[in-house]
C-alpha cells in the first residue's frame, strides 16, 4: 500500500520528458552508445602442440600450402576450410566465425585481422594451439546507436529516474518535517485501485480435505 501510494505521489508527468531532453541525455550517453567495429572472420584451424617440433613444423607446412591455394585467384575459401580445418565448431560453416569485435579475437589474431581488407586472407598465425589461416570477409566500421533506435529505451529511463529521484526527496522530506502524514483521498485512491486488481483476479476453488 505505501509503495503504491509513493508511485503515485511521485509519479512522472505524462509529457516528461520533453523532446530536448531526450536530445540532451542522447548526447551524454554517446560514449556508452558506441558500438565497436566488427569484423567477420573464416578461418582454417591445424592444431599443434607447441611442444612437439616435428608437429609444428608439419602443420606450418600445410598451412603455408593451404595460404597460397587460398590466395589464388577465384579461390573457395570455404571449401577449403571443410576439407581441412581442425576447428570443428566452424568446420561445417567454411570456417565463418561471424561478427565478432577486435576484443574477442585472440591477442595474435588481432593485429593481423587488423590490418586486413575485406576479401584478404593472412599469412598463417601460430597459436599456442596450432596454426590459424584468416580471411576478412567483411567489416563494419564503429558507430553509434542512432537516435531514433535508442529513444524509447533513453525516454523509460529518464522516466525512472525521475520518479526514483522524486520518491526519495518526497521521503526524505516528510521525515525531515519529523512527521509521515498521507494525503487522506491519494491513500484511499490508491487502496481501491489495489481492491480493483485483486477482485479482478480469478478466484482460487477451495480443495477438499
Amino acid at each position: 500500500m505505501l509503495q503504491t501510494y509513493l508511485d503515485s505521489v511521485s509519479r512522472a508527468p505524462d509529457d516528461y520528458p520533453a523532446e530536448a531532453d531526450l536530445r540532451a541525455a542522447y548526447e551524454r550517453a554517446k560514449p556508452q552508445l558506441a558500438q565497436p567495429a566488427l569484423y567477420r572472420v573464416s578461418q582454417i584451424f591445424l592444431p599443434a602442440a607447441p611442444g612437439d617440433g616435428d608437429a609444428v613444423a608439419a602443420a606450418r607446412k600445410q598451412a603455408l600450402d593451404l595460404v597460397k591455394r587460398a590466395q589464388a585467384p577465384k579461390a573457395d575459401f570455404a571449401a577449403l576450410a571443410r576439407s581441412h580445418s581442425q576447428d570443428a565448431s566452424t568446420r561445417a560453416q567454411g570456417g565463418d566465425i561471424g561478427y565478432v569485435p577486435l576484443a574477442q579475437l585472440t591477442p595474435e589474431m588481432r593485429p593481423v585481422i587488423e590490418q586486413l581488407k575485406a576479401g584478404e586472407v593472412a599469412a598463417p598465425v601460430q597459436s599456442a594451439a596450432g596454426f590459424h589461416i584468416l580471411k576478412l570477409v567483411d567489416l563494419r566500421a564503429a558507430s553509434v546507436a542512432p537516435y531514433e533506435q535508442v529513444k524509447d529505451e533513453l525516454r523509460a529511463a529518464l522516466r525512472t529516474q525521475r520518479q526514483e529521484l522524486a520518491a526519495r526527496a518526497y521521503l526524505e522530506g516528510l521525515l525531515n518535517a519529523g512527521t509521515v502524514s498521507i494525503d487522506g483521498a491519494a491513500l484511499n485512491a490508491a487502496f481501491d485501485q489495489t481492491a480493483a486488481a485483486t477482485a479482478a483476479q480469478p478466484a482460487v476453488a477451495a480443495r477438499a480435505p
